[in-house]
């Protein structure tokens, strides 16, 4: 009997160790997306790209109306097509001057909708490399490069 009830003491303590690894990996894994990401846009061959060497993207398009949500968000923005500052974060934070709402899924991108600027823009798959699923919300601050 006392052998029985050390097997089942065992088992118990496996499982929990079990479970105590799996939510140190989960959160390990969570921690690694941070809140507040930077990005910073620029013009190449007429198109708005970016570059994050942190996730192995290079010259990453804007296209099919975000390349033009860019173009009204960095009007005020002097020299933006040499690049800007681009803030972003699934949750509100200080300083966002910009709202994106999700609408849709589509060809593994996401289609989000502009308040602001009352038009939608299509965000490709790439948005998952900050992102684990497509947030409800995306805050965004453009600012120029050399504030702050």
């Amino acid at each position: 009997m006392k052998s029985i009830m050390f097997g089942i003491g065992l088992a118990g303590i496996g499982l929990a160790v079990a479970f105590a690894l799996l939510r140190t990996e989960n959160r390990k894994e969570n921690d690694a997306m941070n809140s507040l990401m930077v990005i910073v846009p620029y013009k190449y061959e007429g198109l708005w790209v970016f570059d994050d060497a942190a996730v192995g993207l290079s010259k990453e398009p804007f296209i099919a109306g975000i390349d033009t949500l860019i173009d009204k968000a960095t009007a005020s923005i002097p020299d933006a097509q040499h690049g800007f500052r681009a803030i972003f974060s699934g949750t509100q934070f200080p300083g966002a001057n910009f709202k994106l709402e999700w609408r849709r899924a589509e060809s593994g991108g996401n289609w989000y909708y502009s308040p602001e600027f009352n038009q939608e823009g299509w965000l490709c798959p790439a948005l998952f490399k900050y992102f684990k699923s497509a947030p409800a919300e995306i805050y965004v601050k453009v600012e120029p490069r050399n504030e702050g």
